[in-house]
Order: C-alpha cells, then structure tokens, then sequence
C-alpha cells in the first residue's frame, strides 16, 4: 500500500515513505502539532484480516504503557475504516544491520551501550505485558550511539493465517526460537532467545547461526550450538543463557539490565552505606562476583531481595537517554490522544478563568466611580459564573482543582478591583482598560 491519494493518513500528514514490510507500509509523517513521527499503514490484506486487527486491537492498550527511552513507543492507533495505521515515535538514525554491514562488529564501550540499552528495552516491553515477536537487527534503531527498538508488539498481525497465506513472513531466521520453530508460541522467553541472537550479531559481525536456506538456519537452530567465538568474555556467558534450546533454562527480561550492570525498571543505584539495609539486592562484577566499589542496585521502595543474585558488569550504572529529532523544536513527550485531549481543555480553561478574571477586575474598577451599578453587574456576572463551572466540576466529580481555580479566581477578581479601585484613578484605569481592548481586537484580527 503506498501513501493515500491525499497526503495525509488519518491527522498525519505524509512526508516520505520510510520502508514497507509484511504487514504494511512506513511513513515520515507531521502530526498535528508539527512533531515528526512515523506512521504505518496497513496492506490491504492486513486490513481485510478481522482477526488480525482484533489480536492487535487488544495489543494496543499494553504497547501505549511501553515507556523507556530505548523504545519507539506507540502514540496512536486506528484500526477501523479502510486504511488502519499505527503512529509510533520518529527515530533517526540506521538500523543496527545496516551498522554492522558498513562500519564492522560493535566492540568496546559502544557493545556495552547497545547491550544494556537493548536489555533495559526488552525490560520495558515485557513490564507492560507485550511480547515483541521479532526483535532483530533490522528492528533496533542506532540513534546517537544509542538503541531503539521498534515494531514492538505488531508481528502479532503476522500470527494470523489469513496474513501468512498472503505471504508474510513469520520471522528472520535464526533470530527466532526453537520452540517457535518448533509450532510453539512466541512468548517472553523467545523475545530474550532473539536478544541474544542480536547481539550476537552485533559483537561478531556474523549471524549466530550461520546463513543460507530458512529450513537450514532453522535447524541449526534447533539441534546445533550458536556461533560465539568472538563474544567478549564478559557477554559470552549471558548469551550462551539467553540462546538455551529450553525457554526454561533462559533467564527474564528483567534480569537482564542487572546481568549487564544497568538497573532495571524499578531499581536505583546508591551508595553503600547510605542508610538502605544490606538485605537489599548487590550488582556485582561479572564473571568476579565482586559488588561495584561503594554501589549496590537497590529496588525502589525497599521490597525484598532478589532470589536469584546476578552478575554485572564491571562498567558500573550510567543513565542512558535517547532524543527525538523535531525541527526546530524541542522535543515534548509523547501523549496520547486522549490525554493529549484533556491537558489542552485544562490549560484553555486555566487561561480562559485568569484572562477573564484580570479583565473583569480592570473593567470593574474603570466602573466603579462612574457607574458603580456596571462595576457591582461585572463582579457578579464573573463570580456567578465561577460558581456554577465550580458546582458542575464538583458534582460531576472532574476535577476537584478545576473548583478550587475557580473560586481563588472569583475571590481574587474581587479582591483586585478593591486595590486597583483604591490606588489608581478612573482616567488611569480608563486608558488600561482601553490598551487592552486594542490589544485583543488586534490579536483577534491577525489571528
């Protein structure tokens, strides 16, 4: 499916097509407030596919908790009408492949990065309940020396048989699971068999499992050892775990970032010392079983230990981040529509309540000697006002501090036309009253 005859896909507006893969095409796209973001629309077949789109559909509420700097996280979603799309997170910067292909095996401090990056995204995905199903090179992103996985959660589309008799591919070989091979499921502990297998690839420059025809990959796979002659010592151990022929023997994603000495969601890193009990859960060295000089990983809220006590690497906890490219802009971060939705109505009602409350001051004070019948009029059109919108939030149960703005504003219009009535004269408030009113019929007209 290329880009729709109009331009646009839904509120985004199509730049440039990014790729095309089993389940649909990938496209740079602005969305409403200028932010870029890519967008897939679905193939036809895939649209046509009812269970397709319902496996997705009940998918799509767990990928929107996915949150970590090293996921493309879903921002919206629709799978109704002719051209269902998904909107995720722009990222720039060259698939993890295409890196090796070009510049070499990933070695050093880079390794690291790219390993606790990848693990702590693993982490993430599986926190919120999502399997990705096809994590490969071609699916990590390298942005700024820092991975980014993408395509979370959608290879279910391929699960389908309608999907797969259209031609679509189930997985790469080699980087898929012996129990899926094997007509399995694809459940967690194949996403962390396929993590291995990248990084594999990353730290070698080689496919651990070899190449050639699927049905061969697929068997050495099954019944042969990965190749990991050129793993650095202190990763080779943790993949030959993850690449165990039984899910099993595997160990979880949230494992990970301690094996690689980064924490994982819900752990910080503190000094020892530091008033934490010592029952708490140490990162030690890899391969040493040494803890890191005068820091332990800890996790957040003083629960229990870890059963199992794992190894870390020697490099100790770095923060990791990664960025968004926005032209010209800084990036914010993502919401969905929906909350995207009811900020907006907040911050308008928040500016509407102050704006009309200022003026309503300056207009009653300007009044107030004059026509005092007008000030008295004004005061009471606004504080009835914030008296009904504070009724309604109240027992409609909204927003309790939508009541509490409101009367704060009420009473501080009142309190301001007292002062401005008492220290400026009706001539003074008068040419105010007026600069504003220039100001708004000219803000008014320009817009």
């Amino acid at each position: 499916m290329g880009a729709p005859d109009d331009g646009h896909c839904g509120p985004y507006r199509l730049l440039s097509p990014l790729g095309a893969g089993g389940f649909g095409a990938v496209h740079l796209a602005l969305d409403p407030e200028g932010r870029t973001v890519a967008v897939k629309v679905l193939h036809p077949h895939v649209a046509a596919d009812g269970t397709a789109l319902a496996r997705l559909a009940r998918e799509v509420e767990a990928m929107r908790r996915v949150r970590s700097p090293h996921v493309a996280e879903l921002l919206d979603a629709s799978l109704d009408g002719d051209r269902p799309y998904l909107a995720t997170r722009y990222v720039q910067g060259r698939p993890l492949g295409a890196v090796v292909a070009a510049d070499g095996p990933v070695a050093g401090d880079d390794l690291v990065r790219l390993a606790r990056g990848l693990a702590e995204a693993l982490a993430a995905i599986h926190a919120a309940g999502v399997v990705h199903r096809d994590l490969k090179p071609a699916n990590v992103i390298c942005e700024g020396g820092e991975p980014v996985v993408i395509d979370f959660g959608i290879a279910c589309l391929l699960d389908s048989a309608a999907v797969t008799a259209s031609g679509a591919v189930l997985g790469t070989p080699g980087y898929l699971a012996p129990e899926v091979l094997e007509g399995g499921g694809a459940g967690p502990e194949a996403d962390v068999f396929a993590f291995a297998a990248t990084l594999a690839h990353a730290a070698t420059g080689r496919h651990p499992y070899g190449t050639g025809p699927a049905s061969a990959v697929g068997y050495r796979v099954v019944h042969h050892d990965p190749d990991l002659d050129d793993v650095p010592s202190w990763l080779e151990p943790l993949l030959r775990e993850c690449l165990a022929r039984d899910p099993a023997d595997r160990p979880t994603a949230a494992l990970l970032p301690l094996r690689l000495g980064a924490p994982e969601p819900g752990v910080r890193a503190v000094r020892a010392g530091g008033g934490v009990p010592e029952a708490e859960v140490r990162a030690v060295r890899a391969g040493g079983g040494v803890p890191e000089p005068g820091v332990r990983a800890v996790r957040a809220g003083g629960g229990a230990p870890e059963a199992a006590v794992h190894e870390a690497s020697a490099a100790g906890v770095q923060g990791l981040s990664t960025r968004e490219w926005r032209p010209g802009r800084r990036v914010r971060p993502a919401t969905f529509p929906s909350e995207a939705r009811e900020r907006r109505r907040a911050v308008l009602h928040r500016r509407w309540v102050v704006g009309t409350g200022l003026f309503t001051a300056l207009a009653a004070a300007t009044a107030k000697h004059p026509l005092p019948e007008v000030s008295l009029l004004l005061l009471t059109l606004y504080g009835s006002a914030m008296l009904v919108d504070g009724g309604v939030a109240l027992f409609a149960r909204r927003n309790r501090g939508r009541a509490i703005l409101d009367l704060s504003c009420a009473a501080g219009v009142v309190a301001l036309w007292v002062a401005l009535a008492a220290f400026f004269s009706p001539l003074t408030l008068g040419l105010a009253l007026g600069t504003v009113v220039l100001v708004l019929v000219v803000i008014l007209l320009s817009s």
